[in-house]
């Protein structure tokens, strides 16, 4: 079979397309024949380093496909079966996955949604049922409302009736209103905080969503009301420096960094979250936008598409 590898951390030239051997399944293990690999800011995390995993490993954290073969005492799933998954390794043409990480791929949702959708739709289930719950009337910010996560995100707090504001560049703003965010703020020609802050007469939000990281935490900071949530949730624009947690006091403010693993290492967890994201779906209440698909040989211009911001929606690569 033919995949992705990367030998040494580095740029997305660092990924190289090659030929290697099928593995087979050993116990509670299946091995699926990818159809679709999505493409997310954690690849390239561990593509850097700044996520560091040993090498040499094969990228790529979702996917969807065909079970191909079972190993012994699998009973989640058989051959023949449509899952999608979380696992490392998906920049293939197969991928052998511990049996408990395999979600059923329901009836109506199709094998390269499910791969589109899994991972950031996952994401944005646990920011907005778990991490921070919304109930209802919560004012919340969400950064880079038009990329993947955000856009889902989005869709969700709408749908748990929260008022929204959204974040994007001029460009995309268009698309963060489709979403249903209530308030659009062109971060390219606009001061988000001052925005904010203006609109809630100085009191904040109940929870900021930040997965850019660097370049927008001080103001997302300045954005949360008195015992707000500010959830950093990545770092698109770089980690965040150490600070002062003192600086939580002025407004006795909760800051978390979560992880999406923490929150789907439970199978039970798993396939809540896979089910309701897919019932969303199907009900059309969550929309999946792809910006585009890619043959698997291209992963580095996808690698650099993403970085660049040249994306709206999710990539796929395709084996």
């Amino acid at each position: 079979m033919r995949g992705i590898r990367v030998g040494t951390p580095g740029g997305s030239e660092a990924m190289e397309y090659l030929e290697f051997e099928t593995p087979k399944p050993g116990p509670s293990e299946a091995l699926v024949r990818v159809e679709a690999a999505g493409v997310n800011f954690i690849d390239v995390y561990h593509r850097t380093g700044l996520y560091p995993l040993p090498t040499p490993f094969t990228p790529g954290s979702e996917g969807a496909g065909v079970v191909e073969a079972v190993g012994s005492g699998v009973t989640e799933v058989r051959e023949g079966d449509r899952v999608a998954f979380f696992h490392i390794g998906a920049y293939a043409e197969k991928n052998l996955v511990p049996a408990a990480k395999l979600v059923p791929i329901p009836q109506g949702i199709d094998t390269k949604t499910a791969a589109a959708a899994l991972l950031q739709g996952a994401t944005a289930h646990y920011l907005t049922t778990s991490t921070f719950p919304l109930g209802g009337g919560e004012k919340v910010l969400v950064h880079a409302a038009a990329g993947g996560v955000g856009g889902i995100l989005v869709q969700m707090c709408k749908r748990r009736e929260a008022y929204v504001f959204g974040t994007a560049s001029t460009s995309k703003l268009a698309m963060v209103r489709e979403a249903g965010a209530d308030v659009v703020i062109d971060y390219t020609s606009a001061d988000f905080e001052q925005e904010v802050l203006g609109a809630t007469d100085g009191v904040g939000l109940d929870v900021v969503y930040d997965s850019v990281g660097q370049s927008t935490f001080d103001g997302s900071f300045n954005c949360v009301k008195q015992r707000g949530m500010l959830v950093m949730f990545g770092q698109s624009s770089g980690p965040v420096p150490p600070f002062d947690i003192l600086r939580l006091s002025k407004k006795s403010i909760f800051l978390t960094r979560p992880t999406l693993g923490h929150y789907v290492g439970d199978p039970n967890e798993l396939l809540w979250r896979a089910r309701e994201l897919f019932d969303a779906i199907a009900s059309g209440v969550v929309q999946i936008r792809v910006d585009r698909e890619l043959p698997l040989s291209e992963a580095g211009e996808a690698h650099r598409l993403l970085e660049g911001r040249k994306t709206v929606g999710k990539l796929l690569l395709i084996p």
